[in-house]
């Protein structure tokens, strides 16, 4: 305990900075999935064979970009994405700049999942809303939406959580991080009571957004 005392009095800046960085790339990481990532899964459902707009073109597109990213190891897809951060931030370096190609990863794996838990609603919803004349705008979001809530919550707090161990690898790009800050000042100066501090810190904070997400998907669970 003194130990553990002794690295917060030592390294406390440090540890807050750390995890303040690590909660802007998450942070990002989750408004692109939501913003980017949940209308792009919507679109991945809709257009597929036997959708209610099936178009294969928009299909494949939307497709091949969720496959691909997901499929890319993410430490080799961030050095693949340095020449379009550079040309977008003019730098590859900094937590604005790592969050990047995490947002990029971000909207594929929320994409994907999306799609997943739309593909598993009753077919009988699609079914009321042809029924009641609803549009294709009002058939997404007053009745798949609606029934999905609860497991689009869950989705994304799971999602949330490989954020935070992605993130951990932009430290490799100057992104900064609990991750990074335990592998530079933890494990490489042989701290390892600050190294394991940091991890603990992680799985708190792992343990905090899986519970918030759990509450709150089973708060708009009404089934």
């Amino acid at each position: 305990m003194n130990e553990i005392l002794d690295v917060f009095a030592e390294s406390g800046d440090k540890i807050v900075e750390a995890l303040v960085e690590t909660g802007y790339m998450v942070l990002a990481a989750i408004v692109a999935a939501v913003l980017l990532g949940l209308p792009l899964g919507t679109l991945i459902f809709l257009t597929r064979r036997g959708g209610l707009v099936e178009n294969r073109g928009v299909w494949i597109v939307a497709e091949l970009y969720v496959t691909i990213v997901r499929s890319f190891p993410f430490l080799l897809f961030v050095v693949f994405m340095i020449p379009v951060t550079r040309l977008v931030f003019g730098t590859t370096f900094g937590t604005t700049a790592a969050s990047f190609p995490l947002a990029f990863v971000a909207i594929a794996i929320y994409a994907r999942l999306v799609e997943q838990i739309l593909l598993e609603l009753p077919s009988g919803i699609l079914t009321a809303a042809r029924s009641m004349g609803a549009n294709i705008w009002q058939t997404v979001t007053k009745f798949l939406y609606v029934e999905a809530r609860s497991g689009l919550v869950y989705a994304l707090t799971s999602a949330t959580i490989s954020f935070v161990s992605y993130s951990t690898v932009l430290g490799v790009v100057g992104g900064g991080g609990i991750g990074d800050f335990a592998l530079r000042y933890g494990y490489q100066e042989y701290q390892f009571t600050l190294m394991y501090t940091a991890i603990v810190l992680t799985i708190a904070a792992v343990l905090v957004l899986q519970t918030a997400g759990h509450l709150i998907s089973r708060a708009l669970d009404k089934r």
